[in-house]
């Protein structure tokens, strides 16, 4: 199984920026689906979570209210809508399944918040 991020790129801060995830299998194989995010020299951090089979979606605390994230199943993905970005949420950010007791992650698309 493979996931495929889109949907980074530059924003200037206050902006908006959608995020993609497709999966190369079912979705309906994942228990959930989410977000992680890297900044330089950090360790990866959770960003927002979606359970696949119900269940309310969880943020990390400083993007509540700002980014919402929700299930695509017509993509067989995900998406994540980030609403009035900041500089600090410029990073790197890598989509995740959790299928069993393994934790996928597909390759990272960068977001950047910069006047």
């Amino acid at each position: 199984v493979q996931l495929q991020a889109s949907g980074g790129g530059w924003v200037q801060p206050g902006g908006s920026l959608r995020v993609s995830c497709t999966s190369s299998g079912s979705i309906y194989d994942f228990s959930a689906m989410g977000w992680y995010r890297q900044f330089p020299g950090k360790e990866r951090e959770m960003v927002a979570g979606v359970a696949i089979h119900g269940s309310p979606s969880h943020y990390e605390e400083s993007v509540k209210g700002r980014f919402s994230i929700f299930r695509d199943y017509g993509r067989n993905g995900i998406q994540m809508q980030m609403d009035n970005l900041r500089v600090e949420d410029t990073a790197i950010y890598f989509c995740y399944a959790d299928q069993g007791p393994d934790k996928l992650f597909g390759q990272g698309t960068l977001v950047t918040v910069s006047s």
